[in-house]
This record gives C-alpha cells, structure tokens and sequence, in this order.
C-alpha cells in the first residue's frame, strides 16, 4: 500500500515543473549562450550589471521581508544573512567586473532603472509585503533557483572570456548551491502545511517572477531603455 505522504511531491518539485518552458527559454537566449561561447557584446554585459546593481537594492528589501515574516527564527535568520549578501558579496563582484569594463559602481548608480528591472522589483516586493510568507518565498526564489541552474550549466561549457568565466564561477559555485538548497528545504517545510490557496498564490509568483527572469536577460541583451 503507498503511504500517501510519501507519495506527495515536494514543493520544489511542483513549482520547478510549472517554469520547465521558461527556463528552457532562459538557456537558449542569447544572453546566457553569448556568455557561454564569449560572443555576448560587452555593451549587452555592461547593461546587465547596472540593472543587476539596482535590481539587488529591492531583493535586498524582499529578502528582509521574508526574514520578517518567517515562522521560526531559522528562517529569520537565513533571510536577514541572505538580504545583507545580496548586497555585499555581490557588491563586490559588480564593483570588479565595472571597473574591468572602465566604469564603477559609482557611476552605474547614476544611470536609469530600465522598464524592466522597475517592474520585475515592483512585483516581487508588492508580492512579499502583500502576501504570506509562502507567497513571498514564491516570488523571491526563482533568483536563487535559476542562476544556481544557470551557473551550473555554464560553467560545464567554460566561457573563454574571462570576464563572463568570472561572473559564472560566482553563480556555479558549491557555495552558491549551499545557499540555494537552504532555501529549497525550507520551501519543502512550508509547503507541507500550505492551503491550497496558499500553495496557488505561491506558484503564481513563482512562475512570474521567473519570466520575469528571463525578461531580465532579454533586457539586458538589448540594452533596454525607456521609449519616451
């Protein structure tokens, strides 16, 4: 006889199915294949990290609001490290990669929040401070997921660019990973006990924010501007 609890999948399961599409459309776009083969223009890269630096100031603010809605102090406490890194060690990383491009971060943060970056950050805060803690993992993790899945299978092709082998090291890394998975257990914890309209809200702003990602990308390849 199968123990029904045993046959449920986890939720990281039923939400990595509902985006199977979208990140098969992330790896083929020519953002991530430009920066597997080193063909990806350095103005695309360049746009890239700009929006990234200012994407991280409101997924800073989305992680606190994880920390501050989470159940149990665990939970609290790997959110409020993870806001505070998203910030610092990818501070770092951007501040390497302007000044190897001749520019900083000084003068990265002068230049415009795009139309796509303003409404990826307007969604998953209004989804994090709107909603349960469910729904704000949900909209928070497909950051995580995917440039864990991205890193990874990047860093398997080994860009001859330096530059862009840099920027795939960080995200293919085994401490990114670690820091991936502590999220995915706890979305498997708290998808135990989710309603079913929890657990729908929460697959809605997963799904979301992961086109959102792949958005992002796009975005960043076409050195996405205001139009007026």
């Amino acid at each position: 006889m199968v123990n029904p609890i045993e046959s449920t999948p986890r939720t990281r399961d039923v939400l990595w199915s509902d985006v199977e599409d979208i990140y098969a459309a992330i790896l083929a776009h020519p953002f991530l294949a430009g920066l597997a083969d080193g063909t990806l223009p350095r103005e695309s890269f360049r746009h890239y990290i700009v929006q990234d630096a200012h994407y991280l100031r409101g997924y800073a603010k989305a992680l606190a609001v994880c920390a501050a809605k989470a159940p149990d102090e665990d939970g609290t406490v790997m959110f409020a490290e993870h806001a505070a890194g998203a910030i610092a060690a990818e501070r770092d990383l951007h501040a390497a990669l302007m000044g190897e491009m001749g520019s900083s971060p000084e003068e990265a943060a002068l230049e415009p929040v795009a139309p796509t970056t303003q409404a990826y950050v307007s969604y998953m805060l209004a989804s994090a401070l709107g909603g349960s803690f469910a729904e704000a993992v949900g909209a928070v993790l497909p950051c995580y997921w995917i440039y864990a899945k991205v890193g990874d299978e990047l860093l398997a092709r080994s860009s001859p660019d330096p530059l862009y082998a840099r920027w795939i090291a960080m995200y293919g890394s085994e401490e990114f990973q670690a820091v991936v998975d502590s999220v995915l257990d706890l979305t498997d914890r708290i998808g135990k006990d989710l309603s079913d309209g929890e657990r729908r809200l929460m697959r809605l702003h997963f799904t979301t924010t992961s086109r959102y990602e792949w958005m992002f990308w796009d975005a960043g390849y076409r050195c996405e501007t205001w139009p007026v």
